[in-house]
């Protein structure tokens, strides 16, 4: 019995796959199927218009590690871009302003992932200045307030230690490496290896990643349908309208002085984050200026 009920079985099943296979329409000899690509790799790619050498293997290789890396951060790489329709707006006139290539806004991408973080090393901001190298590009540093957190102002900061980088090593390329190298840290290889290429340089791990993380990014927020990233406009972080408010003497209280401008405290350290204490001390002759959202709070 057992086994006439298996032959049943079967018996349909083969009825069933027969009456799938013979049900698809026939394909034409000339038809070719269409495979998805998976990943895509740019056929050329420039930093700041000078190429980056991928007929070189090594070069070819570490680029391609960086985007598949990047492509696979989901969360990490679509809150990037999202954040970028806000940031970026504000970096981009101040980039051109300075003569500094646009491309270094990728540069801020690969520091901080467009939000004002600290690192191990106490680095701070969107461009993650060390307190040393904020305050010898003119920010001001201290307990009440910390430039670094400020956008406008810690970007002109960047464009002016990129200048010097430009002008002391003579391409874009090895300016975006001695931000992370460090001047005398790239000077020392170069002299010592007798190149002048940051492409043909043995550089530490993370320095010989840097200008291949910014590449990967630039490539995926330039293509992000290429990459999986296809984002409609409405989830991309707005720029939210704001007022400017000049301060010229000391707020005591600087939760009282938020509600006075019809906001609170929470909101006020938002837009103006590079305010660090609860109060603002303001030397004769200074001037702040202060950030008050009109809406979007």
């Amino acid at each position: 019995m057992k086994l006439i009920e298996k032959t049943g079985v079967i018996a349909s099943v083969l009825l069933v796959s027969g009456m799938l296979i013979n049900g698809m329409p026939e394909k034409n000899a000339d038809e070719k199927t269409v495979v998805k690509k998976e990943f895509y790799f740019p056929d050329r790619i420039d930093f700041a218009g000078e190429l980056a050498p991928l007929n070189i293997s090594d070069v070819r290789e570490r680029l391609d590690k960086e985007l598949l890396i990047n492509a696979n951060l989901d969360a990490t790489t679509r809150l990037i871009i999202k954040r970028a329709n806000r940031v970026f707006p504000v970096m981009e006139p101040i980039l051109k302003k300075y003569g500094v290539p646009d491309d270094f806004k990728y540069l801020a991408v690969i520091e901080s992932g467009l939000v004002n973080v600290v690192s191990p090393a106490g680095a701070r901001g969107y461009w993650q200045f060390m307190p040393d190298t904020g305050k010898e590009r003119g920010l001001e540093i201290n307990d009440i307030v910390d430039e670094r957190y400020h956008l406008e102002k810690s970007t002109e900061a960047a464009c002016k230690y990129l200048l010097d980088a430009k002008a002391k090593f003579g391409s874009w390329t090895l300016a975006a490496a001695s931000y992370n190298g460090g001047f005398g840290g790239v000077n020392k290889q170069i002299t010592f290896q007798g190149v002048n290429n940051y492409y043909d340089l043995l550089l530490t791990e993370e320095t010989s990643r840097y200008v291949f993380r910014i590449l990967a990014l630039k490539e995926i927020m330039q293509n992000p349908a290429l990459y999986n990233f296809d984002l409609m406009k409405e989830e991309l972080y707005p720029v939210i309208p704001v007022k400017t408010v000049e301060v010229t003497s000391s707020i005591p209280d600087l939760a009282i002085f938020a509600k006075e401008q019809g906001i609170n405290y929470k909101v006020l350290k938002i837009h103006n984050p590079w305010l660090r204490d609860r109060k603002l001390i303001v030397t004769p002759g200074k001037t702040y200026t202060m950030e008050i959202p009109t809406k979007g709070y």
